[in-house]
């Protein structure tokens, strides 16, 4: 039996307003989020959703409750949902990274799939754990439609396998931004991508960001 899947990126945290890279660092949620928050919720309030799946990650829990404030769900924690582990890239600014690790960031950049943390996670990885808890969320919930919350990487890796396309392909999402996919017997059927229509510019970090890089071309 297919089975909805909603797939939404957690809301802006504070290490997407100061420029550093966060993976696994906990981050809360930042002023502009708790608006992001709050758009989400409206967006998916009369989605039926039987489940709501999270990352433990802060800003995807309370992501995850600002969308089960319409549902009154239990949410359920599930760690092959958490961001990619940076190791040491931990919590530095991306100048820092650029300045001391070049060929590296290049690599992140360019040819993502053979990318690996120094010290952390390899994006294949990171894309293994994903689709098997996707999978896993799937088959536990058959014929029904579920919400997972997730972070950006993780769902662009995910979202690079079930497409079968480079992900170089796969544009990274927005804040709170949500794709839709069926799975069905281990297959995915990607229905929509990184939607985040329900955020205005105002309120949107990576269309401000490609602004100011449009701005500086």
């Amino acid at each position: 039996m297919k089975t909805k899947m909603f797939l939404v990126r957690h809301c802006e945290a504070k290490g997407n307003t100061l420029g550093v890279l966060q993976g696994r660092t906990d981050c809360d949620v930042s002023g502009n989020g708790q608006k992001q928050l709050d758009l989400v919720g409206l967006r998916l309030r009369n989605e039926p959703f039987s489940a709501i799946y999270s990352s433990p990650l802060k800003r995807a829990y309370k992501t995850a409750q600002a969308i089960n404030q319409y549902h009154h769900l239990e949410i359920i924690k599930d760690k092959r949902l958490v961001e990619i582990d940076m190791g040491k890239w931990e919590g530095l600014p991306w100048a820092t990274i650029e300045k001391e690790a070049p060929e590296q960031l290049r690599i992140w950049n360019e040819d993502p799939w053979k990318f690996e943390a120094p010290g952390g996670e390899s994006i294949v990885h990171v894309s293994e754990r994903m689709w098997e808890a996707v999978n896993d969320i799937a088959s536990h919930n058959g014929g029904n439609t579920v919400c997972i919350v997730s972070h950006g990487c993780a769902i662009r890796s995910f979202l690079s396998r079930a497409l079968e396309r480079p992900m170089n392909d796969i544009p990274w999402s927005d804040n709170t931004a949500v794709s839709v996919v069926e799975m069905e017997n281990g297959k995915a059927n990607v229905l929509s991508m990184n939607d985040a229509s329900h955020i205005p510019p105002e309120l949107s970090v990576y269309r401000k960001r490609k602004n100011d890089e449009d701005t500086r071309s």
